[in-house]
């Protein structure tokens, strides 16, 4: 699969691991994210991940912030992106189930690492249900 990922400095630490880890599985990685701890903005790392699933670069993105909601708006202002800020298992799911979400946006400040590699590994197992959820997020895009 190829995955997008992109962070602020308080992502860093998470990004590092979550691209070993990625790799480690076979995945195909872009990092967009910043390597450094020094203060950034994220949406400097956060468009060119939606862009990568725009253009199809990519086939999902994974998105990393401290409190993961300022990377999850700037992802969500792009055009047939559905990112999905998940702290949890259970989010992670329904995110992908019920939303076809397509980036994963996760908390640093709020999760263990290990936490987020649970999340990552569930969001990218997890298929859309389609159904009714179809018909909903067609209508998310107007």
């Amino acid at each position: 699969m190829n995955i997008s990922i992109g962070n602020d400095h308080a992502g860093t630490n998470y990004k590092l691991e979550l691209l070993s880890y990625l790799t480690k599985q076979g995945h195909n990685v872009i990092n967009h994210g910043t390597d450094e701890e020094a203060s950034m903005d994220y949406p400097d790392t956060i468009h060119p991940v939606a862009e990568d699933i725009t253009n199809h670069k990519s086939d999902v993105g994974i998105i990393i912030c401290g409190s993961g909601n300022g990377a999850n708006m700037t992802a969500n202002k792009h055009k047939s992106i559905r990112s999905a800020l998940c702290w949890n298992l259970k989010t992670a799911a329904l995110a992908r189930q019920h939303n076809d979400a397509n980036i994963l946006s996760l908390p640093a400040r709020f999760i263990s690492l290990d936490e987020a590699k649970e999340i990552v590994a569930l969001f990218l197992s997890t298929e859309f249900e389609g159904g009714r959820h179809q018909r909903r997020i067609e209508k998310i895009d107007t």
